[in-house]
């Protein structure tokens, strides 16, 4: 575990949002859904407590989900020189560094998508060895947010290509433990990076779960 569990208060709100989200996709008596949407409300004012975002943004990401709640999928390229050094790109959101990557989508395989992902935010080429981590942000100590978060890590080899930034990115670089830049820590943390690259050197290693 690299770091503190997330707040109760914020996985209390995860799971009430989680619970009215499945509520309201089976429920047909309006008051139950008149309940469900005023906890709906309840989460988003616990999530807004713990973060930056107002009520009302929080309320209106629940309020675009729906069917049975599960966890979101993201994931996240580790990708390692032959000098230890670590693949990072500066996010244009936050104008912080993290591993390429971002959310699952729908109808692509998560191999292929770090390939991609590594691809657009970077510019090099890669191809995947091997997965060395499957984490629940909840127990990694992310600073908290509105959903409950599983993250695939894949070791992933440069094969060519070039440093370029995107839309999403203002710059890529190689860092070493020694030497990181200020981290996105929604997206990643030091702990995370240091036992990330201890697994990366030992080819026979169990994945990192949990």
């Amino acid at each position: 575990m690299s770091g503190g569990l997330t707040p109760p208060v914020a996985r209390w709100a995860q799971r009430i949002a989680a619970l009215a989200q499945t509520g309201l996709t089976y429920a047909r008596d309006p008051f139950d859904i008149e309940r469900y949407h005023a906890l709906q409300q309840l989460a988003a004012e616990m999530q807004a407590s713990l973060t930056e975002q107002s009520v009302a943004e929080i309320a209106g990401w629940y309020a675009m989900e729906g069917g049975y709640a599960t966890p979101k999928v993201g994931v996240r390229a580790i990708v390692i020189d032959e000098s230890g050094r670590f693949l990072l790109v500066q996010e244009r959101s936050d104008g912080l560094w993290c591993p390429p990557g971002g959310w699952a989508d729908v109808g692509e395989a998560p191999s292929p998508m770090a390939v991609r992902e590594v691809h657009e935010e970077s510019g090099y080429a890669v191809v995947v060895e091997r997965v060395l981590a499957v984490l629940d942000r909840d127990v990694q100590g992310h600073p908290p947010i509105g959903w409950h978060v599983y993250t695939i890590y894949f070791l992933c080899r440069v094969v060519g290509g070039a440093p370029q930034t995107v839309a999403e990115t203002s710059a890529v670089g190689w860092f070493g433990l020694d030497a990181l830049p200020p981290l996105s820590l929604e997206r990643v943390t030091t702990a995370q990076l240091v036992r990330l690259g201890a697994l990366a050197r030992d080819a026979h290693a169990p994945v990192w779960f949990d």
